[in-house]
């Protein structure tokens, strides 16, 4: 037991309706739940704290952003209750990678406060105040091309676009993993063309027509070019008149810089609205014609659905094309690669060629992958079999039969195959004759591939259940889902993290199977998670591809996708590799969710890549196998 331990301090009621500007100590517990830890920030109507989430075991920090009402007057009370309210509505209603996620939302007394994601870092005002030179130009373009990502997302929102009206250096957070976020939405709000209201914004980052009382998704244009005009020279705009950057022409100052950038800050910041680029979108693609032409960003091309820039040389090795589609993953092994279709073929290709070495029949399409034991390879199939196949010669070694279709893909362990059935059973076959060990009925289809570490076997079901049974079939320990659990779990020290079709990632003690914590997507999902050492990657029928921190359970980033993520994310030399019901193969960079690549094939991709030697295998509904350079 500690000798000192903090002390907490619960809102009480007189403090509650307090309009002091107090700010609340270290130990201060907001609805029983929020402990504070620190201050981040302080300002004439509240601070922002970091706290402690108590509902979690694990140790979960979020940001608590408290505004005091100090106004008498009652109309201007509730004008900034109302604005306050309107930025918690807004942040519960946007999903995107460079704004916070919120999680709560309350009011004590004259206190209102905001609970949402805490991202460590300094905002770019701050960043900027520490750099004793400039800024390079290739780091400036690409935070450029992020705020254009983002301002495009919320001026095309539907069913109403966002305007920000306050973009400065102060509301741009650079987390520790470069990732830009911003901050502050308290006056941002929906856009209602030909509507007029107040002067709000900030002086020198604000258009001529917001001082009027004007908004349009073009102010926000406006404020990122005076925002890159401040990073690329260091001269903070309020300190001069409004609207007189001509008289600081940025490479008069800042010589590094490339006069395409220049000449596209400039035209940003352009007096008349209908002079500055149409949209976000339109300057970025200035931005990366720019970049191309200045060679800040070689060997791309504009993306023109996504306008997102790619590589232009990313070109399959070889393409291998089969009867029909290819819903499963391939397994490479010892230069060959194996891998089931709809055709109700399994294929053995050479795995530097894609040249054709054998193929067998089963009676129905194959949607699982395969796996390997001493020269014979197994899997199963919707003619509700198991095959063991010699990888020899391609014949048949044995036969075995269950009472449903196979989805479930197969896991060698102790000369054993463990493999699920929509029989409901989980069977455990001898690899040599097939023959049942033992089997487990789970009372609902088992979709989900097994796990075996150590003597326990983990699987999900179609009715919700996740499964812990040792090698005797005893369970050992089973909690509910609210609904299917069709991915297969993942391990990683101690831990099992599984998601489900209820639209939550579950992270389970291994031994107990309490939930240690849970991360809510926006959607179900039956993508199978992979970890590096810090965080978890998991797609989602939400179109999303996630990073999640696995201590804290907080959101790293997340990539939106043109359709369903169904297939699991492999991580390979700090990127994930994943494909979409979209139909295109993704790497991104793990550190921060950047697109380094796409490659798009002509059908659903549902299946998990396979990487050796810096080789993507992944098959496509398009009825082929691809072999892409990482």
């Amino acid at each position: 037991m500690e000798k000192n331990p903090p002390k907490t301090r619960t809102i009480t009621q007189s403090f509650k309706n307090t309009r002091t500007q107090e700010y609340l100590p270290v130990g201060t517990k907001l609805e029983g739940r929020y402990l504070v830890e620190d201050v981040l920030g302080r300002g004439g109507m509240g601070a922002v704290y970091t706290a402690r989430d108590l509902r979690f075991t694990v140790k979960k920090i979020v940001a608590v952003k408290e505004m005091i009402n100090q106004a008498t007057d009652e109309k201007k009370s509730a004008r900034i209750i109302k604005n306050f309210e309107r930025e918690a509505n807004i942040l519960a209603t946007v999903n995107h990678p460079a704004i916070p996620t919120i999680y709560d939302y309350f009011t004590l007394g004259s206190r209102s406060y905001l609970v949402m994601e805490y991202i460590k870092g300094k905002n770019l005002e701050a960043f900027l105040k520490s750099q004793k030179g400039f800024v390079p130009e290739r780091q400036v373009i690409t935070w450029a091309i992020e705020l254009c990502d983002l301002l495009q997302y919320l001026h095309t929102r539907e069913p109403e676009p966002i305007i920000f009206r306050d973009l400065k250096p102060a509301n741009i957070l650079i987390a520790e993993n470069g990732k830009i976020t911003l901050v502050d939405f308290g006056i941002a709000k929906t856009f209602e063309a030909g509507e007029k209201g107040t002067m709000i914004g900030t002086e020198g980052y604000s258009p001529p027509e917001q001082y009027r009382g004007k908004a349009s998704p073009l102010v926000d244009i406006y404020a990122l070019g005076a925002t890159l005009h401040h990073i690329l020279t260091k001269r903070d705009p309020r300190t001069a008149p409004p609207f007189t950057f001509n008289e600081r022409p940025i490479r008069q100052i800042n010589p590094k810089v490339s006069p395409e950038l220049e000449a596209i800050v400039n035209s940003a910041l352009q007096y008349n609205a209908e002079d500055r680029f149409r949209s976000a979108k339109a300057m970025k693609e200035a931005l990366i014609s720019a970049a191309r032409k200045t060679g800040m960003l070689p060997n791309t091309t504009l993306n023109q659905q996504t306008g997102d820039y790619l590589n232009s040389s990313h070109e399959p090795l070889w393409i291998f094309k089969c009867e029909d589609e290819v819903r499963g993953a391939p397994l490479y092994h010892e230069g060959m690669i194996y891998i089931g279709a709809y055709d109700h073929n399994m294929y053995a290709l050479d795995a530097s060629t894609g040249d054709f070495k054998w193929k067998y029949a089963a009676d129905g399409g194959i949607a699982s992958k395969p796996a390997i034991y001493d020269n014979n390879l197994y899997f199963g199939s919707v003619d509700q079999r198991v095959y063991a196949i010699s990888t020899r010669s391609g014949q048949n070694v044995w036969t075995r039969s269950t009472d449903g279709p196979i989805y479930s893909s197969p896991c060698v362990a102790e000369n054993h195959i463990f493999i699920g059935s929509d029989d409901e059973h989980l069977y455990v076959l001898n690899t040599v004759t097939g023959r049942q060990a033992w089997k487990v009925h789970a009372g609902s289809k088992i979709r989900s591939s097994p796990l075996v570490v150590a003597d326990k076997v983990y699987f999900g079901t179609e009715s919700g259940e996740i499964y812990c049974v040792d090698f005797s079939g005893k369970t050992q320990w089973y909690m509910t889902a609210k609904r299917a659990v069709t991915a297969s779990p993942h391990f990683s020290n101690g831990v099992i993290y599984i998601p489900a079709l209820d639209s939550v990632l579950y992270a389970i003690d291994a031994n107990t199977g309490w939930v240690i914590w849970r991360f809510r997507m926006g959607k179900g999902s039956i993508s199978t998670p992979t970890t590096n050492t810090k965080h978890i990657f998991v797609g989602s029928t939400d179109e999303n591809m996630y990073c999640i921190n696995i201590k804290s359970s907080n959101k790293e980033w997340s990539y939106a996708v043109g359709n369903q993520v169904n297939g699991s994310p492999i991580f390979y030399k700090d990127a994930i590799y994943f494909g979409g019901v979209d139909g295109k193969v993704y790497c991104l960079e793990a550190r921060n969710g950047h697109l380094r690549w796409e490659y798009a094939t002509n059908g659903p991709i549902t299946g998990t890549p396979t990487i050796k030697d810096d080789v993507v295998y992944i098959g496509s509904t398009d009825h082929h196998v691809y072999a892409l350079p990482v």
